[in-house]
């Protein structure tokens, strides 16, 4: 098991074989940072190993939001139900069917039964457990109330999670009607359009302007295409694997999705109920206002607010009062520092930080829902106005074949 001092690397899935001092032959699973770590661990178990296979890299993309949700209110109602947590993380780590969860459990459990808190321990695992999960059963673990501090994250987790699906759902749906009006496009061109060409060429007469437009097009993609494709899947990838991980690019991108008329207000409001979100959590678990705007923060994929509740932060530790603070910002709306204000001098912050979160979800549960209605039909009409001009243009001097003949 991976101790304080180590520094982070990237977690390895193996599967070992050993005999026991009877002569059995056991296996199992077991997650490290490198085989010669668990040699130690197998002899000191009275076991002589035989075989050691990696079976998998856990990287941060293997540990899905849902399982650790799953994870957070299991353990929650186990708690509620009377069950120490030792026993509590030691059912959920046998009855898990994925190996490597399996594993982290069996590991927590064993670093609680040590005497260790649950929240250093989950620290072993920084991958697996984001800041936030640490930090609130922290908070759980201080005021004797880890059962409803883990139902609360769960619960905020959970919500959070069903606004960004809806809100990739909607900014999904226009790219992927629009790539199918490109590939009919192209395929009416490459693979229609050259047979009507041959039809075109026995007429003794002047096509038409439109359909000339088209078989030029069609010549000029059907020689040049391919190298075409090549060289714009060339620039795509390496823009994907060079440019789109580094944080000036990334900034550039998010900020386009903030000033795009479509986007920027479901963004926007997806951004500012996950902050106000964690914030009220935060707030409700008894954790200062520096410690909740350092959870929001990275809790934060979105750089630009991410950059802002770290400016929000400073002012903070600097004296200024959270709604002024707030004000400082031009991505947080008017409504956002009055509420706050009015939290602030009636003592109930954790009320109203709750009511905007709720507010600013509806807000983009109700964005989200309308922008595919509103999008649909402009697409529609977008792609029969591109497949019917294609179809005219193709069929237009048919039409005129009986003036030609005559």
């Amino acid at each position: 098991m991976k101790t304080e001092g180590d520094t982070p690397h990237s977690w390895r899935l193996y599967r070992w074989q050993a005999i026991d001092t009877q002569g059995s032959i056991q296996q199992d699973h077991c997650i490290e940072l490198d085989k010669a770590r668990i040699y130690p661990q197998l002899f000191a178990a009275g076991l002589q190993p035989l075989k050691i296979t990696m079976k998998q890299r856990l990287g941060k993309r293997f540990w899905k939001n849902q399982e650790r949700v799953a994870f957070i209110r299991q353990l929650a109602t186990l708690l509620q139900a009377g069950l120490p947590l030792v026993n509590g993380l030691t059912l959920l780590a046998n009855e898990h069917p994925k190996p490597a969860w399996h594993c982290v459990l069996l590991n927590i459990a064993k670093g609680v039964r040590e005497g260790k808190p649950l929240s250093v321990t989950l620290n072993y695992y920084p991958d697996v457990f984001p800041d936030i999960y640490r930090q609130i059963i922290s908070i759980g673990e201080l005021t004797g109330q880890l059962d409803k501090c883990c139902l609360q994250l769960a619960a905020q987790q959970e919500q959070q999670a069903e606004l960004r699906s809806k809100v990739k759902k909607a900014l999904r749906y226009p790219l992927i009607v629009s790539l199918i009006a490109i590939v009919v496009t192209l395929l009416m061109l490459t693979l229609v359009l050259p047979e009507f060409a041959k039809i075109y060429a026995s007429f003794d007469a002047e096509l038409p302007w439109f359909t000339r437009m088209l078989v030029v097009a069609s010549d000029a993609i059907l020689n040049s295409g391919p190298w075409l494709a090549g060289i714009l899947s060339l620039l795509c990838f390496g823009y994907w694997q060079k440019l789109h991980p580094l944080k000036h690019w990334k900034l550039r991108e998010q900020m386009l999705l903030l000033r795009l008329p479509l986007t920027s207000r479901l963004v926007t409001d997806s951004c500012l109920s996950q902050i106000f979100q964690t914030l009220a959590m935060t707030q409700q678990a008894g954790m200062t206002l520096i410690a909740g705007l350092t959870a929001a923060s990275a809790s934060m994929s979105n750089l630009h607010f991410q950059a802002a509740l770290n400016h929000i932060r400073e002012h903070i530790m600097q004296g200024t009062p959270l709604h002024k603070a707030f004000v400082q910002s031009p991505l947080f709306p008017t409504l956002c520092h009055q509420l706050i204000k009015i939290g602030e001098e009636s003592g109930a912050l954790d009320e109203l930080l709750l009511k905007l979160a709720h507010l600013h979800r509806d807000k983009a549960n109700s964005l989200a829902d309308s922008l595919a209605q509103m999008i649909e039909p402009i697409l529609m009409a977008v792609m029969g106005v591109i497949v019917g001009g294609l179809v005219i243009a193709m069929y237009l001097p048919i039409f005129q074949l009986g003036s030609v003949m005559g």
